[in-house]
């Protein structure tokens, strides 16, 4: 099958103006454990709101991962990705402007809407524009901007926020998205449909995506054990660190400045280790089956400790997570090209549903657990345990399902 590919200048410039905006996709998914405090006194939210709040985000971009797969396959990556960020603006506006929950819990929705095709968009096009052999470096790196945009949120935004607030830095990123769209108009290819038709057997099928066997086993990993660890890195560490390890906000900044900052460092190394040991998904089910439980085995020694595990503890938590990166380029060579853009953006459908749930259910277990008596601490342990079983049982599903390979 001939592919499209893309030369080498060509393909680094795409992969630049994709990483921008993936970049700010991420700062926005991770400023909310930066800033909670501030929203906490100002708005007044229970650790329920705030979870609710912070998983907003997570539902508004798994609201338009479905619709978004035709749009990517059909329309292509250019001029879905620079329309869904316009969408992005708007919220972003919106939120400065919020004076209530309701309406920051909108706008949150609405940027998780506005930046659901910063990284499927790329995915799609890297799956035809660029080699095989390729495309799980491209996602390793792009998941390393991914966490500078993390990292961005934490130290940066901390730094700024009692100089301009929290309502001028997201004006900011606004203004800032806003160029990232005049790049991908300058600098992204247009999609030509009809070549991709004519090197693709059929026109791809939702259902043939959802019945497939390899899909289905990675369901309830990417909706529990991904999903999970979109809610611990993008919100939970942060209150943990304040609330269970006794850190200040600004300490509490710091810890996520280096949860970050090793996930970047993680999935640099990734990036250039993973095309010479993952070259289809047959060795990506075998590093799965070896790799995903290393970050449940910390994430159990963390519940042990209690207040004596703090951001080094998560950091490590994060890194042991980086098999899980696997799952999403593995997912979209199983498919033929014409289904690569729905069957990436339902995979993402069940991450980022995940990342909702297990967000707002961790908040709600905090708050059950304190109205019943037991301290916060205690809360937050009883939420882990609670995350961490669901993780187990996932990974055993993927290890019963893929037993032949």
């Amino acid at each position: 099958m001939n592919k499209v590919i893309l030369p080498k200048q060509k393909a680094i410039t795409v992969f630049l103006v994709f990483a921008l905006g993936y970049y700010i996709s991420n700062l926005l998914r991770a400023i909310t454990a930066t800033i909670s405090p501030s929203l906490v006194s100002e708005f007044n939210l229970s650790a329920g709101d705030l979870g609710l709040l912070g998983g907003g985000y997570f539902l508004g971009f798994a609201a338009v991962q479905i619709p978004l797969g035709y749009l990517l396959d059909n329309k292509g990556p250019k001029k879905i990705v620079s329309y869904f960020l316009l969408i992005a603006v708007l919220g972003m506006i919106s939120f400065s402007l919020s004076n209530n929950f309701i309406t920051l819990l909108l706008s949150r929705i609405l940027i998780g809407v506005g930046v659901g095709a910063c990284l499927m968009g790329p995915l799609t096009a890297y799956r035809i524009w660029y080699q095989d052999e390729t495309q799980q470096r491209a996602n390793s790196w792009m998941l390393m901007v991914g966490a500078i945009g993390m990292l961005s949120s934490s130290l940066p935004v901390q730094f700024f926020l009692p100089i301009v607030g929290w309502r001028m830095i997201f004006i900011t990123l606004a203004l800032l998205t806003i160029f990232c769209i005049i790049l991908i108009i300058f600098f992204i290819p247009n999609w030509n449909k009809a070549n991709l038709q004519s090197i693709s057997k059929d026109n791809g099928s939702l259902k043939e995506i959802w019945n497939n066997n390899f899909f289905k086993s990675l369901v309830p990993m990417g909706f529990f054990n991904y999903g999970g660890l979109f809610a611990i890195q993008t919100l939970w560490a942060g209150p943990w660190m304040v609330k269970v390890s006794g850190y200040t906000p600004e300490q509490s900044a710091n810890g996520l400045f280096i949860i970050y900052f090793s996930l970047l460092i993680s999935f640099l190394s990734w990036g250039y280790l993973v095309p010479k040991i993952s070259k289809n998904v047959s060795d990506a089910i075998k590093l799965l089956k070896f790799g995903a439980p290393l970050n449940l085995i910390v994430l159990a020694f963390i519940i042990y400790l209690g207040p004596k595990a703090g951001a080094y503890h998560w950091a490590f938590f994060a890194v042991s997570s980086v098999f899980l990166s696997l799952t999403q380029p593995a997912v979209g060579m199983a498919f033929s090209l014409s289904n690569a853009g729905k069957a990436l953006t339902s995979f993402n459908l069940l991450l980022f549903i995940g990342a909702f749930a297990l967000q707002w259910i961790i908040g709600a277990i905090i708050d059950l657990t304190m109205n019943l008596g037991f301290s916060e601490i205690s809360g937050f342990r009883f939420a882990m345990i609670f995350f961490l079983l669901t993780s187990s049982f996932s990974y055993l599903f993927f290890l019963i399902k893929n037993s032949k390979n």
